[in-house]
């Protein structure tokens, strides 16, 4: 028999998917986002990152990258997710551009580079439920 998730620590099956297509970038929030608990995919482009939601359901929350590779950009793939999969959270960076309210879709946030890792675990411990 297992034992239930420790208080304050995200349930094993909470999945974030980070689509970053500055590798370092992209390895230091997989790295701060699992050292908090939670499991972590990751996409370069957002084609991938779609093929990535598709073949993953369980993915609660997802970081974005405003300006990536692929057939869209981050602010696209945000609105395509919340059509697609409206249950997942989602976290809008950008380092370049400041998305204007409109701009995002419901249930987002945005997080300006460079990314504070506190601020981002706590929005996602806020969507998981944890705060």
């Amino acid at each position: 028999m297992t034992s239930p998730d420790p208080p304050n620590m995200p349930p094993a099956a909470a999945i974030v998917l980070v689509v970053e297509d500055e590798t370092l970038l992209r390895m230091h929030s997989v790295d701060f986002i699992e050292a908090a608990g939670y499991r972590v995919l990751e996409a370069a482009d957002t084609d991938t990152a779609i093929a990535v939601l598709e073949a993953n359901p369980a993915i609660r929350v997802v970081l974005t990258d405003v300006d990536l590779p692929g057939s869209m950009d981050g602010l696209k793939l945000a609105a395509a997710i919340r059509r697609r999969w409206p249950p997942i959270e989602l976290i809008v960076t950008s380092g370049a551009v400041t998305p204007q309210p409109g701009d995002l879709p419901e249930r987002s946030i945005f997080v300006p580079k460079p990314v504070d890792p506190r601020r981002v675990l706590s929005a996602i411990d806020g969507f998981i439920g944890l705060d």
